[in-house]
């Protein structure tokens, strides 16, 4: 029975072998064969490379494993979306043949090509062909579980609901656990690869953050935050009209290369010791300085979060910000003063002093420069990454570089004098949440970016701006600036670049790079609209509100309000007199 067995597996495999055989392409042994060369690239409907892409392969319906560079059995399209194939395929049946390629990759839809040798050029006995594949996408359960996670995660944000760090790390590590899990076995529940996750953190944005982090760290040590506060009331020497406008221009000048946060925490204090001893509402100079805060952030690359992301997404130098945001936020600072005379004339009239000499003496004492030698260090180091910053684009050079370049000269000085506490240093001046909501944040976008919701949102607006660059611009600007108002700036910015990256190619006229600064405008500017828009008003109405000065979220939009329409008009204009 055994052998029996035995001979009518054998006899069946057999039958087997030789239907498959049969079926096959016939290749006979001293048949000539003819090179056969596929290539070319895979793309989407905006034009940007598919990488990844599953390739497959069938003559006359068959499959065919083709070779290629790639060790791997798929073959899988590169980076830029390319592919090259060769094919050896016995003469005549390549004269008969029906070569057809079967492009995959989650999110999109199969798509069939097909050849006949009538396609190819011949060459030297060779055959060539280069086919340029649009692939259109598709609306499967990857793309809905990659926007409800998004749009999950973006609420908690916004509604501080949990901690933003913790809400993006969350959102990320979900869209991962489940493209390898229930991806693996099903590619339509394949949101984004590992390879991608990691590709999609932009690192010049982070290292740029950490640098500035440990240089404002040393020089926070040094207490010249507090002294130049200290000076600004030396200088107006009790006016205090004039007071706060020198607190305005300090406060721009300061977040154009610093960070505004820390320049807010280190000033606010300060701030309101010098308002109780005139006798006012110190929220009649912090709000002001906030507004400030945020508009010398725009004015530069490195002055504020929205701005680091765009430089670094597009490409834009230093010089390049400054040369198209500056002079709008130049003149917003002067309408700031109008404004804030106006806003505030009658908290300031009720100012007052009794011996200004007296109280100078006390700021004198109490906020002096605790460490000149590292001051000057430090200063020196400061003037050198900026130069840096300005040359970066003749250099060639990421902004990251210039920054942890001063970084790791002053973090080595101070450790090696030992006028800063390393250890505090590290784990109290360097955000390490907020570099990790970062990494967490790029990883969700690139997720969403992967399976194609971007693109319908950028389509939606080239579909709503009708091709006019005039309506996209301002379309854009006031956007950012009502979204940043009421979510966070950050998220909403790296959510954009892809969006403003596509529009930028496919608008006429767009290639200046118009459609950046719109966005630049209305992320920054748009935080000056609540109390919530920024971090840095976050901060500053918290330290205000913890010295018995409490402002509400409406009280601020009635004073920050219709300034911060001001801005954004004037940044219109701005944009379409120029570009």
């Amino acid at each position: 029975m055994f052998r029996l067995l035995k001979v009518l597996s054998l006899c069946i495999i057999t039958t087997f072998f030789f239907i498959s055989l049969a079926l096959a392409i016939p290749l006979e042994k001293d048949a000539p064969f003819q090179k056969v060369f596929i290539f070319g690239k895979v793309i989407d409907t905006h034009k940007e490379p598919v990488a990844q892409a599953k390739i497959k392969i069938f003559i006359n319906g068959q499959p065919y494993q083709a070779k290629t560079h790639q060790s791997k059995e798929a073959l899988l399209t590169e980076k830029d979306g390319s592919f090259y194939l060769v094919l050896d395929i016995p003469d005549e049946v390549f004269h008969k043949s029906n070569i057809s390629l079967l492009i995959e990759k989650s999110t999109y839809k199969k798509t069939k090509i097909f050849f006949t040798p009538s396609d190819f050029a011949q060459k030297d006995n060779k055959y060539f062909v280069q086919k340029e594949i649009i692939l259109k996408r598709t609306l499967n359960p990857a793309f809905w579980i990659a926007t409800v996670v998004f749009l999950l995660a973006y609420i908690l944000i916004s509604f501080e609901l949990l901690h933003r760090t913790l809400a993006a790390m969350l959102g990320a590590a979900i869209m991962l656990a489940i493209s390898y899990t229930i991806g693996t076995f099903n590619p339509d529940y394949h949101i984004i690869s590992y390879e991608s996750a990691i590709k999609a953190i932009d690192m010049n944005v982070i290292f740029l953050l950490m640098g500035m982090m440990i240089i404002i760290g040393v020089l926070k040590n040094t207490g010249v935050f507090q002294w130049c506060a200290y000076k600004c009331y030396q200088i107006s020497r009790g006016n205090v009209i004039l007071l706060s406008i020198i607190f305005m221009i300090f406060t721009a000048v300061t977040s154009a290369f610093l960070d505004n946060v820390t320049t807010m925490l280190l000033l606010t204090p300060v701030t309101i010791e010098i308002a109780l001893a005139l006798k006012i509402n110190p929220l009649s100079l912090l709000i002001p300085e906030i507004l400030a805060s945020n508009v010398g952030g725009t004015a530069t690359l490195i002055g504020d979060p929205p701005n680091i992301m765009i430089g670094s997404y597009a490409k834009l130098t230093f010089l390049q910000f400054v040369e198209n945001l500056a002079p709008v936020c130049i003149m917003s600072l002067f309408m700031l003063f109008v404004y804030s005379r106006f806003i505030f004339k009658e908290e300031y009239s009720k100012s007052k002093i009794e011996n200004i000499e007296a109280f100078l003496e006390k700021l004198r004492q109490e906020y002096q420069i605790t460490d000149k030698t590292l001051l000057t260090f430090g200063l020196l180091i400061m003037g050198i990454v900026i130069l840096m910053f300005v040359l970066h684009g003749v250099l060639h050079m990421e902004v990251s570089i210039a920054a942890l370049f001063g970084a790791s000269i002053l973090f080595a000085y101070s450790a090696i004098t030992k006028k800063v506490d390393i250890a505090h240093l590290v784990e109290k001046d360097i955000e390490w949440l907020t570099l990790l909501f970062f990494m967490f944040l790029f990883i969700l976008v690139g997720a969403v970016e992967s399976v194609g919701l971007l693109d319908i949102v950028a389509d939606s607006v080239l579909h709503l701006s009708h091709d006019n660059l005039i309506v996209a611009i301002s379309l854009i600007l006031w956007v950012s600036a009502i979204m940043s108002a009421f979510i966070d700036n950050i998220p909403f910015t790296a959510t954009m670049l892809p969006i403003v990256a596509y529009l930028t190619k496919v608008i006429p006229g767009a290639e200046s790079g118009v459609l950046w600064w719109a966005l630049a405008f209305g992320a920054c500017f748009g935080g000056n609209g609540t109390a919530i828009g920024a971090s840095a008003n976050v901060v500053t109405l918290g330290i205000a509100e913890a010295a018995g000065y409490r402002m509400t979220f409406f009280d601020f939009m009635k004073k920050a309000g219709p300034y911060t329409i001001l801005t954004i008009i004037l940044a219109n204009i701005w944009l379409l007199l120029f570009f």
